[in-house]
Protein backbone atom coordinates (compact mmCIF):
# COMPACT_ATOMS: atom_id res chain seq x y z
CA UNK A 1 0.00 0.00 0.00
CA UNK A 2 1.36 3.39 -1.02
CA UNK A 3 1.68 5.94 1.75
CA UNK A 4 2.75 9.56 1.52
CA UNK A 5 3.42 11.64 4.60
CA UNK A 6 4.03 15.39 4.31
CA UNK A 7 5.75 17.56 6.88
CA UNK A 8 7.35 20.98 7.20
CA UNK A 9 4.38 23.29 6.98
CA UNK A 10 3.81 26.15 9.39
CA UNK A 11 3.25 29.86 9.89
CA UNK A 12 5.75 32.24 8.31
CA UNK A 13 5.90 35.93 7.52
CA UNK A 14 5.81 37.16 3.95
CA UNK A 15 9.25 36.88 2.40
CA UNK A 16 10.13 33.87 4.52
CA UNK A 17 10.86 30.27 3.60
CA UNK A 18 9.72 26.77 4.43
CA UNK A 19 10.95 23.37 3.32
CA UNK A 20 8.24 20.80 2.82
CA UNK A 21 9.02 17.09 2.80
CA UNK A 22 7.05 14.09 1.63
CA UNK A 23 8.15 10.61 2.63
CA UNK A 24 6.88 7.81 0.40
CA UNK A 25 6.54 4.08 0.90
CA UNK A 26 4.91 1.15 -0.81
CA UNK A 27 6.09 1.76 -4.37
CA UNK A 28 9.42 1.71 -6.22
CA UNK A 29 9.94 5.43 -5.70
CA UNK A 30 12.33 6.17 -8.55
CA UNK A 31 9.97 4.69 -11.16
CA UNK A 32 7.39 7.44 -10.78
CA UNK A 33 7.10 11.18 -10.97
CA UNK A 34 6.09 13.08 -7.86
CA UNK A 35 4.09 16.26 -7.66
CA UNK A 36 3.11 18.99 -5.25
CA UNK A 37 -0.33 20.58 -5.34
CA UNK A 38 -2.01 23.09 -3.05
CA UNK A 39 -5.54 24.05 -2.10
CA UNK A 40 -6.54 27.36 -0.55
CA UNK A 41 -9.87 27.81 1.26
CA UNK A 42 -12.73 28.06 -1.20
CA UNK A 43 -10.51 27.27 -4.19
CA UNK A 44 -9.79 24.23 -6.30
CA UNK A 45 -6.64 22.20 -5.83
CA UNK A 46 -3.93 23.58 -8.11
CA UNK A 47 -0.66 22.28 -9.48
CA UNK A 48 2.57 23.62 -7.97
CA UNK A 49 5.48 21.51 -9.22
CA UNK A 50 6.37 18.05 -10.50
CA UNK A 51 9.58 16.08 -10.86
CA UNK A 52 10.37 13.00 -12.94
CA UNK A 53 11.49 9.69 -11.50
CA UNK A 54 15.16 10.49 -12.02
CA UNK A 55 14.78 14.10 -10.91
CA UNK A 56 16.13 15.46 -14.19
CA UNK A 57 12.83 16.75 -15.57
CA UNK A 58 10.96 19.39 -13.58
CA UNK A 59 7.82 21.43 -14.20
CA UNK A 60 6.60 24.45 -12.20
CA UNK A 61 3.44 26.48 -12.11
CA UNK A 62 4.06 30.02 -13.35
CA UNK A 63 2.96 31.40 -9.98
CA UNK A 64 5.87 29.75 -8.13
CA UNK A 65 8.59 29.66 -10.79
CA UNK A 66 11.78 31.25 -9.48
CA UNK A 67 10.62 31.03 -5.85
CA UNK A 68 9.98 27.32 -5.25
CA UNK A 69 12.31 24.39 -5.91
CA UNK A 70 11.25 20.76 -6.10
CA UNK A 71 13.80 17.99 -5.55
CA UNK A 72 13.89 14.34 -4.62
CA UNK A 73 16.14 11.86 -2.87
CA UNK A 74 15.55 8.38 -4.31
CA UNK A 75 17.61 6.78 -1.56
CA UNK A 76 15.46 8.29 1.19
CA UNK A 77 12.24 7.94 -0.88
CA UNK A 78 11.49 11.58 -0.18
CA UNK A 79 10.47 14.55 -2.29
CA UNK A 80 11.00 18.13 -1.15
CA UNK A 81 9.55 21.51 -1.93
CA UNK A 82 11.73 24.45 -0.94
CA UNK A 83 9.52 27.52 -0.79
CA UNK A 84 11.23 30.92 -0.77
CA UNK A 85 10.00 34.54 -0.88
CA UNK A 86 6.61 33.36 0.30
CA UNK A 87 3.57 35.54 -0.29
CA UNK A 88 0.20 35.62 1.52
CA UNK A 89 -1.38 34.15 -1.61
CA UNK A 90 0.77 31.03 -1.12
CA UNK A 91 -1.32 30.19 1.95
CA UNK A 92 -2.87 26.77 1.38
CA UNK A 93 -2.76 23.13 2.33
CA UNK A 94 0.07 21.57 0.35
CA UNK A 95 -0.27 17.98 -0.86
CA UNK A 96 2.27 15.66 -2.39
CA UNK A 97 1.19 12.98 -4.81
CA UNK A 98 2.71 10.10 -6.71
CA UNK A 99 2.09 9.83 -10.41
CA UNK A 100 1.20 6.83 -12.55
CA UNK A 101 3.86 7.98 -15.02
CA UNK A 102 7.64 8.49 -15.05
CA UNK A 103 7.53 12.12 -16.16
CA UNK A 104 5.79 14.79 -14.13
CA UNK A 105 2.67 16.48 -15.38
CA UNK A 106 0.37 19.32 -14.32
CA UNK A 107 -2.65 17.08 -14.71
CA UNK A 108 -4.39 16.20 -11.48
CA UNK A 109 -5.70 13.00 -13.10
CA UNK A 110 -2.18 11.58 -13.53
CA UNK A 111 -1.67 11.18 -9.78
CA UNK A 112 -3.10 8.18 -7.99
CA UNK A 113 -1.97 8.46 -4.38
CA UNK A 114 -2.02 11.56 -2.18
CA UNK A 115 -0.72 12.57 1.21
CA UNK A 116 -2.83 14.07 3.95
CA UNK A 117 -1.51 17.58 3.38
CA UNK A 118 0.47 20.11 5.38
CA UNK A 119 -0.74 23.64 6.12
CA UNK A 120 1.33 26.62 5.00
CA UNK A 121 0.19 30.00 6.27
CA UNK A 122 1.93 33.20 5.17
CA UNK A 123 1.16 36.34 7.12
CA UNK A 124 1.44 39.80 5.60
Amino acid sequence: QVQLVESGGGLVQAGGSLRLSCAASGRIFSNYAMGWFRQAPGKEREFVAAISGSGRSIVYADSVKGRFTISRDNVKNTVYLQTNRLKPEDTAVYYCATSTEYYGTRSYAAYDFWGQGTQVTVSS
